[in-house]
């Protein structure tokens, strides 16, 4: 894949943004490709960790938020791991879902924002993924309310691996404690967004 490297195609202090906000020094990466080789979702990515890495260090911004790269890491911290620079590459990729969730960039793809939302709110109110619910959601949401349901969504609900209704957190106080725990995410996700946008 060509990049022309063209004054317009730069976004002067991206790199620095991005560093402030995952608090990581992006710069200090030499491109040995490790994150890459052992990155399970590589394969997907419009461009591996290694390539997205050297994009945000050349400051070109279209290219990284309008790519699937960060909505495919799956924050298995294999990337942070393998990185001999010690750079938390996963956080990284938090941050520019952080970023493009600020409303400051396109997303080429824009049905895995709809999951993310959808799966962190099923977690959010029942304790565990509903999946029938995040089925039945993000189909309406993404616009194809028939996708997956016949034959393998039924199949799948008469063997019992899907369940009708949502399994619920029992004990009142772990259930307040988890809702307690998400308020706090969403807060601090607010100032990053904030923080983003100033």
């Amino acid at each position: 894949m060509k990049h022309y490297l063209e004054e317009k195609n730069f976004k002067q202090g991206f790199r620095k943004d991005v560093e402030r906000l995952s608090k990581q020094k992006i710069s200090n990466c030499y491109q040995c490709g490790k994150c890459s080789a052992g990155c399970p979702m590589a394969f997907k990515m419009d461009y591996p960790p290694t390539m997205t890495m050297r994009l945000i260090q050349l400051g070109l911004h279209d290219e990284v938020m309008g790519s699937n790269t960060a909505w495919y890491c799956v924050s298995c911290e294999t990337c942070t791991t393998r990185c001999p620079r010690e750079i938390d590459i996963a956080k990284v990729m938090d941050t520019l879902k952080i970023m493009a969730q600020a409303g400051k960039y396109e997303v080429s793809d824009t049905e895995i924002p709809i999951f993310d939302w959808i799966f962190l709110k099923s977690l959010q109110y029942t304790g565990k993924v509903y999946e029938l619910g995040l089925i039945m959601a993000y189909n309406m949401l993404s616009l194809n309310p028939f996708k997956d349901v016949f034959p393998l969504g039924l199949q799948m609900f008469l063997k019992g691996k899907i369940a009708l209704f949502p399994h619920f957190i029992n004990d009142p106080v772990a259930m307040w404690e988890h809702l307690e725990m998400f308020s706090k995410i969403h807060k601090k996700q607010k100032e990053k967004i904030r923080e983003t946008n100033g």
